[in-house]
């Protein structure tokens, strides 16, 4: 066994903010495509690439409607994660804008260029493929699917754990004009204006929307007097959108972000190990004195989606888009005022994808066949400053060309049985060029620096080609219109690569001839793809006059040559360094249970227009790795665990509407829970995440016809403080995760001098009002 593209799309489309996550599933606030929302009818949804209701999918889905979303009054798209089962979303370790995803255990945690995400983001079906600024600020969104499980068969890019959707709204016939200000905890003023008017007969229109988004931040650098965990974002959107007949769509949209917020400063678990400097009082506090490259993120896009029915059984797609962004980032890892661990970093990506759709639909038979490209390119550059004036240099391209063809099929027997089937051919070819070098007296030539080249580690260049065939296949049983039961088998698939932080000097002489072969270090920084089969069966029902709807879904995943990125630190030629470290641990089984459920009190209990809605989440989830070798050469799975991945989720969201004077009045309140957590692997004393529960509330008035809204809003009311990512440079024992400590008791450093145990946290307690307007 073998050893970020985006914009931030703060403006996803026009209007409303996110705020604290609503309910999901069959919400009384249903998407625009529903009808008679007040009875607390199905959400429409796309996860199969046709309209749907969601209890009629046999698939794991989860949706939130843009109207539910806006009333509840969430942030960001890590949100969401509070009220859906088995998913994580949170901010990267070190940044502002990087997306950490993971679904039912699968995901990706190091944003560096060549490992591919597990979790697949979809912004109007144009699959982003880097994390960097992609923790999305969502406005005007329709509805937000998160599909879990392998996807492949019915999405332009194969994902193997799952797929976050954004539906954004189309532009409608009548001018519109809205406005949104939004002002509250940490000096938090944000502001959005948006519009959008047909031209001429209406065939075409137009739209468009600019955001600004500010906030002081919830703690701050005692090192550089800045503002630590701030927000500084300016952000655009436009569309064109064309509609020359009912059988004819198209639509040209570009966005751009500017992210200006300062670096994110982490929080030190332990006192300096070499200055003995103390732990701060304030965990949203640091001491990182590293202010270079100035933060900076870029990002923006243009995409075209064209749609023609050329026959009624007929449609034809074409999804065509590039993205760019470029980020500047200094990441101190020990977060103190002096050059221990610091980390200046650059990131840029671009891609370029095309992907066609033929969807058919013709009696009982409803499918699609596609064409999927990618191409993009992945750079991530940094230095790793330490004690002395050494500097590690890590010089990462990464060049990805893929190609697939898919297709899935679904026949409806009669009302009451369907089935469906598909499958999905890959070829990913990856190119990786891989440089490692070591400074004396300073930092490399990337960032300025006077550092004079010691050696040079690495300097290699590769190439790997992956090709795979997975299959998907579904029964569905539906008994009556309002129950349905299902069973699925899909299989989900990785392509492999090469780790950019490797070092060619650290591969093992495998056969002892005192030589490193270009064989044996292409075998040590390259690692294989990953596979897994899941299984699921479910069920979803409309019960009570369709007050009470329920999903409940049960999987089982056997997970091969599961991808384990790290890295460690270590000495080369007498000088400290640190290499990545990527293996492919060899077996691992996941399986668990979901349920969601939404009750929506009927009206002969309540007065004729009151409505009390009560919807609930729980995830339980069992990952267990079956054969994991580590460096030794020994079988630890029974000691390695799943990260980011807690064992329970859970969430009740109670709601209440009523009429107001001329208006409505709307009252909610979450609580979600998540059970303990691991950063990494190995058990990481301090780091890890203890079970904890988030309290959110919210009060939302809107006058008659949506005029105005007035909104006041409560994130984490009990002002939990929770770790949400980390780094880790100390010594530890590799069975039971204990730090290893000399025998006077210190800790052991093993990179720089002070030690690096640095947290990151979710955000404190926010409370904020908003105001909107509508014509």
């Amino acid at each position: 066994m073998k050893a970020n593209l985006v914009s931030r799309h703060v403006i996803l489309a026009l209007g409303a903010s996110l705020a604290a996550p609503a309910a999901p599933l069959w919400a009384q606030d249903a998407a625009p495509a529903a009808t008679n929302a007040d009875d607390g009818v199905d959400i429409v949804v796309t996860a199969r690439r046709r309209e749907e209701t969601l209890k009629d999918v046999p698939i794991a889905v989860t949706a939130y409607s843009g109207a539910a979303l806006a009333k509840s009054g969430a942030i960001d798209v890590t949100d969401i994660s509070n009220t859906t089962p088995n998913v994580t979303l949170e901010v990267s370790r070190g940044t502002n804008s990087t997306l950490t995803a993971f679904i039912r255990g699968v995901g990706q945690q190091d944003p560096v260029a060549g490992f591919e995400a597990g979790v697949g983001l979809y912004l109007d079906d144009v699959y982003l493929n880097r994390p960097q600024a992609a923790v999305l600020d969502i406005y005007d969104v329709e509805r937000i699917e998160v599909l879990r499980g392998p996807q492949g068969t019915l999405y332009g890019r194969n994902t193997i754990g799952g797929a976050v959707k954004y539906v954004t709204k189309r532009l409608g016939d009548d001018p519109t004009l809205s406005a949104r200000a939004t002002y509250g905890s940490y000096n938090q003023a944000d502001g959005v204006v948006s519009g959008s008017v047909p031209i001429g007969d209406g065939t075409v229109k137009v739209g468009g929307a600019v955001a600004r988004l500010t906030r002081d931040g919830f703690g701050k650098n005692l090192t550089t007097g800045q503002e630590n965990y701030n927000k500084d974002i300016w952000a655009g959107r436009g569309t064109l959108q064309i509609e020359p007949s009912s059988d004819a769509f198209f639509r040209l949209t570009g966005d751009y972000t500017r992210d200006k917020s300062n670096p994110r400063g982490g929080h030190r678990l332990i006192p300096g190990l070499f200055s003995g400097t103390p732990i701060l009082s304030d965990v949203y506090d640091t001491q990182a004195g590293l202010v270079s490259p100035k933060q900076d993120v870029k990002a923006w896009g243009v995409s075209f989606f064209g749609e023609v029915k050329p026959a009624d059984w007929l449609t034809v797609r074409s999804i065509s888009a590039y993205r760019k962004d470029d980020s500047a980032t200094p990441i101190d890892f020990d977060s103190l005022a002096a050059v221990d661990v610091d980390v200046p970093a650059y990131y840029n990506n671009k891609q370029l994808s095309q992907e066609v759709q033929l969807l058919v639909s013709s009696g009982g038979l409803n499918g699609l066949l596609g064409f999927y490209y990618l191409d993009a390119s992945a750079r991530t550059v940094f230095d790793v400053r330490l004690p002395g004036g050494v500097t590690a240099l890590t010089f990462g391209n990464v060049d990805t060309d893929t190609r697939a063809i898919f297709g899935d099929f679904t026949y409806d027997f009669n009302e009451m049985f369907s089935v469906s089937a598909g499958g999905r051919y890959t070829w990913d070819e990856r190119r990786s060029q891989v440089l490692r070098q070591t400074f004396l007296g300073g930092g490399s030539p990337f960032f300025a620096g006077a550092g004079t080249l010691f050696a040079t580690t690495s300097d290699f260049r590769g190439q790997q080609t992956f090709k795979k065939f997975t299959p998907r296949a579904s029964v569905s049983f539906k008994p009556t219109p309002d129950h349905t039961l299902y069973a699925s088998y899909s299989k989900g698939f990785k392509g492999g690569g090469f780790d950019p932080r490797g070092q060619s000097s650290a591969a093992p002489d495998s056969n002892g001839d005192g030589v490193r072969s270009g064989q044996e270090i292409f075998d040590f920084l390259s690692f294989d793809p990953e596979t897994v089969d899941s299984y699921e069966a479910g069920y979803k029902a409309s019960l009570f006059d369709r007050r009470l709807n329920i999903a409940l879904a049960a999987f089982t995943a056997s997970y091969k040559d599961v991808q384990v990125p790290g890295s460690v630190g270590t000495t080369i030629n007498g000088q400290q360094t640190f290499i990545g470290v990527t293996t492919n641990a060899g077996r691992a089984r996941i399986q668990g249970i979901e349920y969601e459920g939404n009750f929506l009190a009927a009206r002969d209990l309540l007065t004729s227009a009151d409505r009390v809605n009560l919807a609930w989440t729980m995830g339980y989830i069992d990952a267990k790795y079956k054969r994991f070798i580590d460096s030794r050469g020994i079988d630890v799975a029974n000691r390695r665990a799943f990260q980011n991945t807690p064992k329970w989720t859970a969430s009740g969201t109670l709601s209440y509407h009523a009429p107001m004077g001329s208006g409505a009045i709307d009252l909610n309140t979450t609580v979600s829970y998540r059970s303990r957590t691991q950063q990494f692997e190995l058990r990481t004393p301090g780091l890890d995440q203890k079970g904890y529960a988030l309290w959110d509330a919210s009060i939302v008035y809107t006058t008659e016809n949506d005029r105005w809204t007035f909104g006041l809003h409560g994130r984490n009311l009990l002002d939990k403080q929770y770790i949400v990512s980390g780094y880790n440079f100390l010594a530890q024992n590799p069975d039971t995760g204990a730090f290893t400590r000399t025998t006077g008791g210190a800790l052991v450093p093993t990179l720089g001098r002070e030690g690096v145990l640095t947290a990151y946290y979710g955000n404190p307690r926010q409370v904020f009002a908003t105001v909107g307007f509508k014509f």
